[in-house]
């Protein structure tokens, strides 16, 4: 059985990410979507907000586990559950330099895991979650954000930001 792991902070959780998240069912036998916590940020989203989101995002998928790990290397958390593959996603020429880095210090570490590479298509490719959070509150920030998250998290932003 293939298991592969596609992680992040998820905060929140765009439709990249949704868009990863379902090209990862259909690579793996067993796809694991990690929330991952670093103390030292800050986040808009609890990590229990955020794994709620992506359960109700991925609920319809069979093969998908929502976890979380903290204070871990993330190729560290995909050995001790049985990963063979990291899934990671390449928005941009920035992006491709930190990850083949990345990918690089990751199979010093676990020689027996893969770093597997997608681009996400034009539309999304240029969203991220640092993006969406810079969006709210400007006037007609809803318009906005809606375009670029799913439903869910839409909802989410709503109740959060009420005001």
């Amino acid at each position: 059985m293939e298991k592969g792991v596609y992680a992040g902070s998820f905060d929140p959780v765009t439709k990249g990410h949704e868009w990863m998240i379902k090209k990862g069912t259909k690579l793996f036998d067993k796809f694991i979507v990690a929330v991952g916590v670093n103390p030292d940020k800050k986040y808009t989203f609890s990590p229990e907000e955020r794994m709620k989101m992506l359960k109700e995002i991925t609920k319809k998928y069979k093969n998908i586990e929502v976890h979380t790990f903290e204070n871990q290397f993330l190729v560290k958390y995909a050995k001790s559950i049985g990963a063979k593959y990291i899934l990671r996603g390449i928005r941009s020429g920035g992006d491709y330099e930190y990850e083949r880095g990345m990918r690089h210090v990751n199979r010093d570490l676990a020689p027996g895991i893969t770093t597997l590479f997608l681009m996400p298509p034009r539309e999304i490719a240029e969203v991220s979650s640092s993006l969406v959070k810079g969006l709210v509150g400007y006037k007609d920030w809803k318009i906005a954000v809606k375009k670029y998250v799913p439903l869910p998290v839409f909802k989410k932003f709503l109740e959060k930001f009420k005001k």
